[in-house]
């Protein structure tokens, strides 16, 4: 069987279901949308999700809890992987009045993915790569790890609503995924998880 390792770009996804108005999909089973993307030779070796926490906010409690549910949940399948990075703060200007607020800029995702990416290629940890995103800034790590391993694929599964050329390009192969993928692969309702906790889906995400 032909060894697959999907990376997850959470941002790339989580925004192009968003811009779709697409809540109702939100717990989404990552592990199970990898491997609904495969093909039947294929065996998923591994599945690597890149995110960041939320900060805890004033304003924003009931987002970071939905938010920690939901790792939660996923960290119950048994070949997901999640890998952090961290928000930035910026503060932002209006140009019109002059006005300036505090922002937060998620950083590392693209970094993160490119480095696990050619980690596991030299390690030859997979025959094909499946990546779900539509960030062009993954062209150059795509091209490298296809140039350096010729034998290798790598395929762009894009979220809904998103989509890059360049990146589609870059690599062996490319699609977008379908919103019948994402209804057939949605987590459980409730999950109990190792612990015992009991997680269910978010009451907003239906």
């Amino acid at each position: 069987m032909s060894r697959v390792i999907s990376y997850i770009d959470g941002f790339n996804l989580y925004f192009g279901l968003k811009d779709k108005g697409w809540k109702r999909y939100y717990w989404l089973d990552l592990e199970a949308l990898s491997a609904a993307l495969m093909l039947p030779d294929q065996q998923l070796a591994a599945t690597h999700y890149f995110t960041a926490r939320l900060r805890l906010a004033r304003n924003n409690q009931a987002d970071k809890q939905r938010q920690d549910d939901y790792l939660d949940a996923l960290l119950t399948r048994h070949s997901l992987h999640i890998h952090y990075g961290h928000y930035l703060r910026k503060n932002r200007t209006c140009r019109s009045c002059g006005a300036s607020w505090p922002d937060y800029e998620e950083k590392m995702t693209d970094v993160n993915i490119a480095v696990q990416l050619i980690a596991d290629a030299f390690d030859d940890s997979f025959d094909t790569a499946i990546i779900i995103s539509a960030d062009s800034d993954l062209t150059t790590p795509v091209q490298m790890v296809r140039q350096r391993f010729p034998h290798k694929k790598i395929v762009i599964a894009q979220p809904p609503g998103r989509n890059s050329n360049q990146l589609r390009q870059a690599a062996d192969g490319a699609f977008q995924i379908s919103r019948t993928k994402l209804q057939q692969c949605q987590l459980p309702e409730t999950i109990t998880t190792a612990a015992g906790v009991t997680l269910q889906r978010p009451a907003t995400w239906t």
